[in-house]
């Protein structure tokens, strides 16, 4: 992965797409999971994991709002009512 990219830069704003986060993630933990590595290493992939795990969590709630919001008009088709946020239903 070439250092322009840096998806560690992208995981602090949350500016990274879910599938990119998670394939990042997997990435992580199977390094970790079978490399031989120095505590520094582990502590700073364990941040970047934690990060994008809650990059993660937030999209996967955001989706599963949005399915939640699907509502059937009155000739029975389904229409997406606009998303308010969490704390509007």
């Amino acid at each position: 992965m070439s250092k322009s990219a840096r998806p560690e830069d992208a995981a602090k704003n949350g500016n990274v797409p879910f599938e990119e986060a998670l394939k990042k993630l997997e990435t992580i933990v199977e390094s970790m999971e079978s490399e031989d590595l120095p505590l520094e290493t582990l502590l700073a992939r364990y941040e970047e994991g934690t990060k994008l795990a809650r990059i993660c969590q937030a999209k996967l709630a955001e989706a599963d709002l949005k399915i939640q919001q699907l509502e059937k008009t009155a000739s029975g088709e389904l229409r997406l009512k606009p998303f308010e946020g969490e704390g509007e239903q």
